[in-house]
């Protein structure tokens, strides 16, 4: 499309050369001279050439009619006698088509336009703009806090015959002839259920209960982690993170993708190996899932299976990667047994745990007792399943149990129960993750021994076991003090998985239950000795007072804080700990951080920290007090209430 000049590109002084003009569209022809001028009955352009400004390199002449022409470039335009320049004209016999097709195109625009104005929702009237939406609010704390609770509760009644629902329907899956559970929380049973029969293929045999047996498989691998956890205690066991040649001194394996693998040793000190006893624990040693060459009924020595992994290579470098290992375990629990004075796996683990426990139901020999209270296996075609004996790997997954034994376990290790196997710091490392797994492995997290599945904002420490015509989980919430035990005679029912269902309805039930019954703060013995008023550089006041069942409060005041903080939470509660120590404690339910003009502030911050009153002065009454978590000194009593100029 040519380019129309515009009147301030006339006067720019781009001549055209008359040597080097060229005619685009038709023969050559040369830029004219001023004597051969004539008045164009047409337009005709002068555009500048595509590879140079127009000069002494030239430009092209473009004419839409050039056998009949003689006209000269734009550029070389100057007044003759009897005639001016002018701007070049578009032929009038296209310019009223185009002109009414511009104005319909404009008008169907506009008109639709104006419609979509009118579908828009409309202001209230009276308003003076869009409403604004705000992000959500963050709540604290995030968990509430696991407080004893009266039961029933409505709300845990209903949740409970939902989880009832879940598992009946289960039981028309193939091969499932039984299951039982059991929900937990602190040291109380909550429910037990119990579907199908004992023996799916007698007719006449009755429903399980929870003292029916079951084998629990993997949940197997709990044991030689607690058994870790408690020489680790008694000082058998120098550190979780021990190289496990420490405790076996020819176990040795190649390790290709480890970085120190491919360098050559220096000096006659050995080598630590990355295979330490905490990683085997919890599915990060790097090991093989079975022993060279074996199967799950191997029934060599641990002397022997140390000689097959000298000649065998890790998986993946070890703390890297989840790997599932069944050797790992049985392994650690082999290698450290050797190191007790049982000498044996399986009496230690009954000295230390089950008779402890009072878990008289569980064990590791299948024993004709034994078998006539286990509910019969099957599998999924519905063929009954045999009961075979593990050998070497016993460790790993041989045990059996009842629903009533793996309740008990899941008090002890809660905190909850009458009985405790380990130190509370010790039992929360052992509930803690050690790693995100990748997406292809079936869990978010893994642990010692667990699997970590996060589900509605919290983390569900699980252990699940399958083998052949049984399967198994044992669950723990230890925010709220909550646990699940589910144990199937035959294969998971394929679909959603059942203890995830059931936790869709425990976990916010339990949550609402644990929120409308929070303790109120205890009180002191005396309130006396720290009610009063405080400041802090007489720029911070406080006011310490009695609440309506002797509880103490702290208020916060002064025309600042009037002025930023909602009245809601200028007062914290102070519930008392011992002694001069008290614990702040916001509300039920708050914001996580308020905002207070261009600041914030964090209630999160503040909820649970202590308080430490200063010892009594010769009045009986503490001078003042710390806040150590709020890096906050020398909050000292005044004597009389603070006064505030007007502002």
């Amino acid at each position: 499309m040519p380019h129309l000049p515009v009147p301030g590109e006339l006067g720019q002084g781009l001549s055209c050369p008359r040597s080097t003009g060229h005619h685009v569209g038709g023969p050559e022809l040369p830029c004219p001279s001023q004597a051969s001028w004539k008045k164009p009955p047409t337009a005709s352009f002068c555009l500048r050439s595509s590879d140079s400004a127009c000069g002494p390199r030239g430009s092209r002449c473009l004419d839409p009619n050039p056998p009949e022409l003689d006209r000269p470039c734009l550029g070389e335009m100057k007044t003759q006698a009897g005639w001016r320049p002018q701007l070049p004209r578009v032929r009038r016999r296209w310019l009223f088509p185009a002109l009414s097709g511009f104005l319909f195109l404009f008008s169907v625009v506009m008109t639709g336009c104006f419609l979509w104005q009118y579908q828009l929702p409309k202001l209230p009237t009276g308003s003076s703009g869009p409403e604004v939406t705000s992000a959500p609010v963050r709540m604290c704390p995030r968990h509430p806090e696991p407080v004893p609770l009266a039961h029933p509760l409505p709300v845990l009644k209903e949740a409970l015959e939902k989880v009832d629902r879940i598992l009946r329907q289960a039981m028309s899956a193939p091969g499932l002839a039984a299951m039982s559970a059991v929900v937990i929380h602190n040291d109380t049973v909550l429910w037990t259920g119990n579907f199908g029969k004992k023996n799916g293929s007698d007719p006449n045999s009755g429903t399980p209960n929870e003292y029916t047996m079951y084998r629990i498989s993997s949940i197997s691998k709990v044991f030689p982690v607690l058994m870790l956890y408690r020489l680790w205690e008694e000082g058998t066991v120098a550190s979780l993170d021990d190289p496990l040649e420490r405790y076996a001194s020819t176990f040795t394996i190649r390790n290709p993708l480890g970085l120190m693998d491919g360098l050559e040793e220096v000096g006659p000190a050995p080598r630590p190996s990355p295979v330490t006893l905490r990683r085997m624990a919890s599915q990060l040693s790097g090991l093989p899932r079975r022993l060279r060459s074996t199967s799950l009924l191997w029934r060599g020595s641990t002397q022997e299976a140390l000689s097959l992994l000298k000649d065998d290579v890790l998986v993946v470098d070890p703390g890297t990667r989840c790997h599932y290992s069944t050797m790992a375990f049985s392994l650690l629990a082999h290698v450290l047994a050797a190191h007790t004075p049982q000498g044996d796996y399986q009496r230690w683990i009954s000295e230390n745990v089950l008779e402890p426990l009072g878990m008289g139901d569980t064990g590791f020999d299948l024993t004709p007792s034994v078998r006539a209270r286990l509910a019969a296996g099957f599998y999924g075609s519905g063929r009954p399943a045999p009961l075979y004996d593990l050998g070497w790997y016993r460790p790993s997954g041989q045990m059996y149990s009842t629903p009533a034994d793996l309740a008990k376990l899941a008090m002890a290790l809660l905190g909850s129960g009458p009985q405790r196997l380990l130190r509370p710091d010790a039992a929360k490392t052992l509930l803690a993750p050690l790693l995100a797994c990748p997406g292809a492995y079936f869990a978010n997290e893994t642990g010692t021994p667990w699997e970590f599945h996060a589900q509605r904002g919290y983390r569900v420490v699980r252990k699940d076991g399958d083998l052949d015509g049984y399967a198994a989980t044992f669950s723990l919430v230890p925010p709220l003090r909550l646990g699940l035990v589910l144990l199937l005679a035959g294969p998971r029912p394929p679909g959603p998985d059942l203890v995830a269902q059931a936790y869709d309805v425990l976990l916010p039930a339990m949550e609402r239950a644990l929120r409308e019954a929070e303790r109120s703060p205890a009180p002191p013995p005396s309130a006396r000795p720290f009610a009063g008023y405080f400041t802090f550089a007489n720029r911070t006041f406080y006011q310490v007072h009695a609440g309506p069942a002797g509880e103490l409060r702290l208020r916060q005041f002064g025309p600042r804080v009037e002025a930023l903080v909602p009245p809601a939470f200028r007062t914290l509660a102070l519930r008392h700990v011992r002694g001069r120590v008290f614990q702040l404690h916001v509300a039920r339910e708050f914001p996580c951080a308020l905002p207070l003009g261009d600041a914030w502030l964090s209630l999160e911050a503040q909820h649970g920290q202590l308080v430490n009153f200063y010892p009594l002065d010769g009045h009986g009454l503490s001078p003042g007090f710390d806040v150590p978590g709020l890096n906050t000194y020398q909050v000292l009593r005044v004597q009389h209430k603070p006064a505030f100029k007007a502002q």
